[in-house]
């Protein structure tokens, strides 16, 4: 018989059976059934077997944004249950005689919940219903009754009687999905539906059939964590089976990893130090809200727990005449009263100009942006709008642009007129370093890069530019430039567009893993001290795996995969970008 001690129970240190004493938290959708919140102990017992912390999370029917979110932000990994059919209307269709019963308590909540979910990178694995959840809320389809869908199909039998747990057909896994991955091509499920996935839709791919193609598994086609399968793996683990447990591994992984990148963000400045949402001021845009038409917006850098972000006025190089010049120059004006406007508008975020506000911003809970000039054609030819856009709160002004304009030489389109940096080119080095604005060699052949690290009295920047020898493009940077801008003390900044990332367009787009790859090789050659990421997001920036500025966090995923520590991490997000930044204002009130 068990004593019944309560001071030795209350006094125990040790884990629940299976918990990771790391406290990985799995949120699990519990089912609404009579009245009452139900759970098979399949669910909860596979995540404590699996090293995860269960947590099952009650239906609420209609609930706000602000309680999914605060619910995300408790939890580290999310498990969708099986159970009753959705409402079809949710899809915008009529039910069919053949729809079982539905439960409208779970259909709105758990559909806004995987749908914030995904925007807030939290893993996912969806079970049954779950699967169907996820494809619903991710913009695909579901068929109400396979028997009602694929007549014409000898279908399997998706609706077994034989006990929970045991395997009645199989199922073949795509080569190189995560299914197979973790359960082999072809392995045995069980099967408990009349209902599947028919379109995964844009975020989805099918990674599994049934013998008769019905859908069995889908993955994300964006890299990111989620997993759906239309058996119950949660049934399996009950019988001393195992053979699943390597779906709530996975899950349980995923989460870990994703807990320990928000746990970085949380305890960091995180900086992007080049975006161009500014080029998309012309729509009817509102930063404070969600909004397709950019990458980045106010509610996608909560999402990707970014705390600041440099928004530059861009302006393609034009004309050189006196009447193109003094338009540019006015453009450009306009453009930052623009962002100053909008930043002030919005909740939670404030106008930035200085490292040290940064910081302060981020104690307060408060968002940054810092205001930036993409082109020196901006300057005209009047030195002294340096001080006055460095009044109006500018950090950076990167010299040129795509073709050579009165400042120096480009990359790209240039003429070599100048062989370098002009004399007006010159002076305006010296005035931004009077003035304490940075010096952003970006788009600068490479002469150009050269001359400005040796007129510049203090470090200078690549804001957003990538290796030259990973990608043999001309706005990248060699190893030798890399190594001279080190040695300056500079910062140069990965930038996550395709074409700097990869030319060979017959190869498969650019993705997060190429950008890490040239991240990692720009800190073997210019040293931890003197890389960081800059995104070039709403400025062709943007690759599968981080396509905005809601998926940053899984940069850091990465980059911690790699073995780069929180100090590294705290480098490489902003932190040696501010400490340029730093000592250029510092120098110029001396």
């Amino acid at each position: 018989m068990q004593p019944f001690h309560l001071h030795s129970l209350l006094s125990g240190t040790a884990p629940a059976d299976g918990c990771d004493a790391r406290g990985v938290v799995i949120g699990i959708t519990g089912n609404f059934d009579e009245g009452q919140l139900k759970l098979l102990p399949g669910y909860f017992r596979s995540i404590e077997q699996a090293g995860g912390i269960p947590l099952v999370i009650p239906p609420r029917g209609q609930v706000s944004d602000e309680v999914i979110v605060q619910l995300l932000e408790r939890i580290d990994g999310l498990l969708l249950s099986g159970g009753a059919d959705v409402n079809p209307l949710w899809a915008g269709e009529e039910p069919l005689p053949q729809l079982h019963g539905i439960n409208p308590v779970r259909d709105a909540f758990e559909l806004k919940l995987a749908s914030e979910a995904y925007h807030r990178q939290v893993p996912m694995l969806g079970i049954c219903r779950g699967i169907q959840v996820l494809a619903m809320a991710l913009g695909g389809s579901i068929h109400q009754d396979l028997h009602a869908a694929l007549p014409d199909t000898r279908l399997v039998k998706h609706s077994q009687d034989a006990p929970r747990g045991e395997a009645t057909h199989s199922v073949t896994a795509e080569q190189g999905s995560v299914v197979e991955q973790l359960l082999g091509r072809t392995f045995a499920v069980n099967s408990f539906h009349h209902q599947a996935v028919n379109e995964p839709g844009p975020h989805l791919r099918v990674t599994a059939r049934a013998a008769d193609g019905v859908v069995e598994a889908v993955e994300s086609t964006e890299l990111k964590s989620i997993v759906g399968v239309q058996w119950h793996p949660e049934c399996f683990a009950l019988e001393g089976d195992a053979s699943m447990m390597p779906l709530f591994k996975h899950l349980v992984n995923e989460a870990r990893s994703f807990a320990e990148a928000r746990r970085v963000h949380r305890s960091i400045v995180t900086l992007d130090s080049h975006c161009d949402t500014p080029m998309w001021f012309h729509h009817p845009i509102n930063l404070a809200e969600r909004c397709d038409k950019v990458l980045v917006d106010f509610t996608k850098m909560r999402e990707g727990h970014l705390d600041a972000s440099i928004m530059v006025a861009y302006l393609p190089q034009g004309e050189r005449t006196p009447q193109a010049l003094q338009a540019a120059t006015a453009e450009a004006h306009r453009l930052i009263d623009d962002i100053t406007r909008r930043v002030k508008a919005a909740p939670g975020v404030a106008l930035a100009t200085t490292p040290d506000e940064v910081l302060l911003h981020k104690r307060q809970g408060l968002l940054s942006v810092m205001p930036g000039i993409e082109n020196g054609y901006a300057l005209g030819r009047d030195v002294q709008n340096v001080a006055r856009f460095r009044a109006k709160g500018v950090v950076y002004i990167t010299l040129c642009h795509n073709g050579d304009n009165d400042l120096c030489d480009s990359a790209r389109r240039s003429k070599g007129e100048h062989g370098g940096l002009s004399d007006l080119g010159r002076r305006v080095v010296a005035e931004m370093n009077r003035t304490g604005v940075m010096v952003d060699m970006s788009h600068a052949a490479e002469s150009s890069f050269y001359q400005a690290i040796e007129a510049s009295q203090v470090p200078i920047v690549c804001s957003h530019a990538s290796s030259r020898a990973l990608c043999n493009h001309p706005r990248n940077l060699t190893d030798d430039q890399l190594r001279a801008l080190a040695a300056a003390g500079g910062v140069a900044q990965v930038t996550l567009y395709h074409g700097f990332l990869k030319l060979d367009e017959t190869e498969a787009p650019a993705d997060i893993r190429d950008a890490v790859r040239h991240l990692m090789h720009m800190i073997d050659v210019a040293g931890i001290d003197h890389v960081g990421i800059g995104t070039d997001f709403d400025g062709d920036g943007g690759i599968v795996g981080c396509a905005n500025a809601s998926e940053l966090i899984q940069f850091t995923r990465r980059l911690l995969a790699e073995g780069l520590t929180h100090d590294d991490l705290q480098k490489v997000w902003g932190g040696n970008f501010l400490r340029v930044m730093r000592q250029v204002q510092q120098q110029a009130l001396h």
